[in-house]
């Protein structure tokens, strides 16, 4: 029987691990099997994490924070978790493998996924011209012509980053205007090797093998056209990864799981929830860290009362 099991290996998850080690629990950590480290991993330089005047690559940033958690003595497994009992004073987190481990508190921080924009050919060509990662697969468009899809932060991010490689970068968004913030839309539109396609969804995807370009329609005319290109990057946003505890806690009208007030309590009574899947507004590495805190220690004064009983 474990004291605790966090669940997510993104800046929530594992500064829980941080926390809650150094208070004696020696905490379990689920880090996915596929993809440890969360959404950092796929960040190329944070310029807006404390503690980092020139910058940090997202990879080693997140290096960095689970080898402190290690080092304190939480033990990182890379398994996913399939399967979660809640009810009850024992939870009972079952892995790919089908070992059940046994805690008396679960910190959930399994973060967020990519949306998809649910066409046609989006998965069939997904990794041949179609991507969610510009970190990840910027380099392979070398002077290529390609669209970032999106109007946030993500997708300026994600439009910049690519100029590096791309000879020509469109930004397709389906408004008039941008959600994404001052200083990132400045730096988009100083960049000439970026164009905008504005009031345009994209209807569909082209290529047999490989994407050679997509069909837009205008958003206020209705009218279509094909775009030729050599890759498409979706940056339309993510959800929440719920998906383990639908049913068995309460989640918000955004479809993040539901805490009370500024803590990390679920509807369930040792379970307690951090960074991302709480979070639809904010989503930065450094909120997400000050919410495994909250989660450490909130799942701290549980087991405690839990002692004193």
């Amino acid at each position: 029987m474990h004291q605790i099991i966090i669940i997510g290996s993104g800046p929530a998850g594992l500064t829980a691990g941080i926390y809650a080690a150094r208070a004696g629990l020696e905490p379990v950590l689920f880090a996915s099997s596929v993809e440890p480290g969360g959404e950092l991993m796929n960040t190329t330089d944070v310029e807006n994490f404390p503690g980092f005047p020139e910058g940090v690559q997202g990879p080693e940033l997140m290096e960095k924070i689970q080898s402190q958690a290690e080092r304190f003595g939480t033990k990182v497994l890379y398994n996913d978790v399939t399967e979660l009992d809640l009810e009850g004073d024992v939870k009972r987190v079952t892995d790919a493998d089908g070992t059940v481990h046994e805690a008396k508190a679960v910190v959930f921080a399994t973060g967020s996924a990519y949306r998809k924009l649910g066409i046609a050919d989006e998965d069939r060509l997904s990794g041949h011209g179609v991507s969610w990662c510009a970190t990840c697969d910027g380099f392979f468009f070398r002077e290529k012509t390609i669209a970032v899809v999106g109007g946030g932060d993500s997708a300026m991010e994600e439009a910049t980053f690519l100029t590096r490689f791309a000879s020509k970068v469109y930004v397709i968004h389906r408004r008039d205007s941008l959600k994404a913030s001052k200083i990132m839309q400045q730096r988009a539109f100083d960049n000439e090797k970026i164009e905008f396609i504005w009031n345009a969804e994209v209807t569909a995807i082209h290529g047999e093998t490989e994407a050679n370009g997509v069909a837009l329609r205008d958003t206020v005319t209705g009218e279509t056209r094909d775009l030729a290109l050599d890759g498409v990057f979706i940056a339309i946003g993510n959800d929440p990864r719920t998906h383990l505890v639908h049913g068995k806690l309460d989640l918000t009208a955004d479809g993040t799981i539901a805490v009370e007030g500024r803590s990390s309590k679920t509807s369930v009574p040792g379970v307690f929830a951090a960074g991302d899947v709480i979070d639809p507004s904010y989503r930065q590495a450094v909120t997400a860290a000050g919410s495994g805190t909250v989660a450490a220690l909130d799942a701290e004064h549980y087991l405690a009362a839990l002692e004193d009983h």
